[in-house]
């Protein structure tokens, strides 16, 4: 399972060498859920790629955490499992998509691909 890395905060980080597919400027609504304690967070991604994205939220969830994600914009919306595989204290979270089901993807592929042109 592949991981979603890097910052815009600071793209030359740690996570920058570890990064598999392209990531591409995305500013859109996200809502997360921890559905064991039902803890709801509604942000702005700026960042996404295939495999994830970057959160830009002040209240952060601990590294690991598994969350249901929910990113809208007017070309739809895209749900699937995440897991929170870095944090940035009062910035942000880098959140790993888990599983998405193919036609997410498929919809997650129509977004990189028109952002990409």
């Amino acid at each position: 399972m592949g991981s979603f890395s890097g910052t815009p905060v600071n793209p030359g980080g740690p996570y920058r060498e570890h990064r598999e597919v392209p990531r591409f400027t995305l500013i859109a609504s996200i809502e997360l859920r921890e559905p064991q304690s039902d803890t709801r967070i509604s942000g702005r991604i700026s960042e996404i790629s295939r495999k994830g994205c970057y959160v830009d939220v002040l209240i952060t969830l601990p590294q690991g955490t598994v969350l249901d994600v929910r990113i809208s914009r007017d070309q739809g919306v895209f749900e699937t499992k995440g897991k929170i595989v870095y944090v940035q204290e009062g910035m942000g979270m880098g959140v790993t998509f888990v599983n998405p089901a193919p036609e997410q993807l498929k919809l997650l592929d129509c977004w990189l691909a028109e952002i990409s042109s």
